[in-house]
């Protein structure tokens, strides 16, 4: 049967009341479900956010995820209120608009999506995907590790587009128009490879166009 996001989405929330009740600060979904980019086999990330949050929360909710439909795709994140506010601003770009609220919201986050924490989003996913290059031309040599580096470049330009010029595109087929040069090069060379994985003898020149792209971030968003 397809999965259908709302149908599945008000099963989770008619569950997490049932047992936290008015603790809600937010519940819903994000990734490539809320962004109706999802294969069959893809994870359900949920979004639980309380009021505050303890050990024995995590094993009612534990308990919870494992009665509801598809139960064995389920991941996501859950935090109480004050910590995610603490929370690290760069990482809190894409978790804000990437969440698709099924109750409550994240509004109280918007403050903390300065231009600032855009930039670092940016310069970290660039470092992060920078060095892992290097260690897998290195070290693992795996397509599988290529693929997931290029899926990552998504979130990355995500966060360039945002703090370029304040509108964040959460769907590939949003971002693409968007971008240009060397930024829609690598898209377009993700895209390719999620649906033709490389052979082995092509991970080196697939591996240069990505650390050379995530270099010139990391040198232009570092001086930003």
């Amino acid at each position: 049967m397809p999965f259908d996001v709302q149908s599945w989405g008000e099963t989770f929330v008619r569950a997490v009341e049932s047992a936290f009740g008015t603790r809600i600060v937010c519940a819903g979904i994000q990734g490539s479900r809320a962004r109706g980019e999802a294969k069959p086999s893809s994870d359900i990330d949920t979004v639980l956010i309380l009021d505050e949050l303890s050990a024995e929360d995590l094993t009612v909710y534990r308990a919870l995820l494992q009665t509801l439909p598809n139960a064995e795709l389920i991941c996501g994140f859950v935090s109480g209120r004050m910590e995610l506010t603490c929370w690290e601003p760069s990482e809190l770009v894409s978790f804000y608009f990437d969440t698709l609220p099924l109750k409550g919201d994240l509004e109280f986050l918007r403050p903390l999506l300065t231009a600032e924490a855009a930039r670092r989003a940016v310069l970290d996913g660039a470092c992060g995907i920078y060095h892992a290059c290097c260690h897998n031309v290195l070290f693992d040599h795996s397509v599988e590790i290529l693929q997931a580096l290029y899926k990552a470049a998504f979130f990355v330009l995500r966060a360039k587009v945002f703090s370029e010029g304040g509108t964040f595109f959460r769907r590939e087929d949003e971002l693409i128009p968007n971008l240009c040069g060397a930024d829609r090069v690598v898209m377009e060379r993700r895209a390719h490879l999620m649906e033709h994985a490389p052979e082995e003898t092509e991970l080196i020149a697939e591996t240069d166009l990505l650390l050379r792209w995530s270099g010139a971030l990391i040198r232009v968003f570092s001086e930003a």
